[in-house]
């Protein structure tokens, strides 16, 4: 999906109504902010939005996640694009985080044997610190690269306001997880809770 398309469309659409972000705002029930990120591209209606969103722009769904007007014959096709769109960017996400797991395993793999000799064999203390360093350097970059894949692989979604979110970085390193689910503070509803993992955006 084009978010920067969708968020001018809704913009657009939103104009054309005579509403201010504010006044679009309040009938959904949200704060005039995620409007505001939506028509700037940094984010996209949560699913339980979806409908309120259109019937208020007087639009489809498939007009939204096309970010354009439709006419009835490109109606079916772009409806169909739209489904692609959406499995293609599930398929990327599981994608990005097989990677990442791999990219995890391989650098244990790599790392865990060199500290493994630097403190098995006697040696000059140079090449023990030399050892131990090449082996930290492959664990932070490893790991580094292992968390980016993670956290740009789908979003986060929030347990009560079910908005769903990308979180920066040192949130994402900080917050405590499990398999499934990362302790993050939702930028919409404010709460900080567990937020489960999700394929699409």
């Amino acid at each position: 999906m084009d978010q920067i398309k969708i968020g001018k469309f809704i913009a657009d659409e939103r104009k054309t109504k005579k509403y201010t972000q504010r006044e679009l705002a309040d009938k959904l029930g949200i704060s005039d902010k995620t409007i505001s990120k939506w028509e700037r591209g940094n984010g996209f209606p949560e699913v339980s939005l979806l409908l309120p969103l259109c019937n208020e722009l007087n639009i489809t769904v498939n007009e939204l996640l096309s970010g354009e007007r439709l006419q009835e014959v490109d109606y079916k096709k772009k409806a169909e694009e739209n489904m692609v769109n959406l499995v293609k960017e599930a398929q990327e996400s599981k994608k990005k985080i097989v990677m990442s797991a791999l990219v995890a395993t391989l650098v244990i793999i790599a790392a865990v044997p060199l500290f493994v000799i630097a403190g098995a064999f006697e040696m000059q203390v140079w090449t023990r610190a030399l050892i131990i360093g090449i082996g930290i350097v492959i664990l932070v970059l490893g790991i580094a690269i292992a968390c980016i894949l993670d956290r740009d692989a789908g979003a986060f979604e929030c347990p009560e306001c079910k908005e769903r979110f990308v979180p920066d970085m040192k949130a994402y390193v900080m917050g405590p997880h499990t398999i499934t689910k990362r302790k993050l503070t939702c930028p919409k509803c404010g709460c900080t809770k567990y937020c489960k993992k999700v394929l699409t955006r």
